[in-house]
């Protein structure tokens, strides 16, 4: 499972590269650094939807708890960031710790339970799906670290409880 894992960073590291999809995939993953730019979108969809505020609150309010419990993860399992000769990541971490990728769980814990709120917010997922692709492109994370990350992620979307 290892190599398989390192031959497929190995191809997202040096296929499909310009410098407009790392300056995005960069710009993107430091928008969502502590689940920040969701917690921006939930209290912008509280203010504009007061008749489902509590819920947008509750997605809000997901994504930094999501990198908690991501963190916790992180300490039990400690499994070192990818180191590819040659091929330095193109982003710093806060962590030397790679599994999970919390953008990939914050992101599909926001995104999922921003679905089910309403799924004109299907676009959330998208963009979840975007981020976490960017991580093992950007060599931040092994592409394994983001589909558990996204496993993780859409769990905790779909049981988190949107009221109080």
């Amino acid at each position: 499972m290892h190599e398989a894992d390192l031959r497929l960073l190995r191809l997202m590291r040096t296929r499909g590269h310009s410098p407009g999809l790392e300056s995005a995939a960069k710009a993107l993953g430091k928008a969502c650094n502590n689940g920040v730019a969701w917690v921006v979108l939930g209290v912008a969809l509280a203010l504009l939807d007061p008749e489902r505020r509590e819920a947008w609150l509750i997605c809000a309010a997901l994504g930094p708890v999501a990198i908690v419990l991501n963190y916790g993860i992180k300490l039990l399992v400690k499994r070192p960031r990818p180191v590819l000769e040659g091929l330095p990541p193109l982003g710093g971490a806060p962590s030397s710790l790679s599994f999970p990728s919390a953008h990939a769980l914050s992101s599909f814990a926001v995104a999922t339970a921003m679905f089910r709120v309403d799924p004109a917010t299907a676009g959330a997922l998208v963009v979840a799906l975007a981020l976490s692709l960017g991580r093992p492109y950007l060599g931040m994370h092994y592409p394994s670290d983001v589909l558990v990350g996204a496993m993780l992620g859409v769990a905790l979307g779909l049981i988190v409880p949107l009221s109080l």
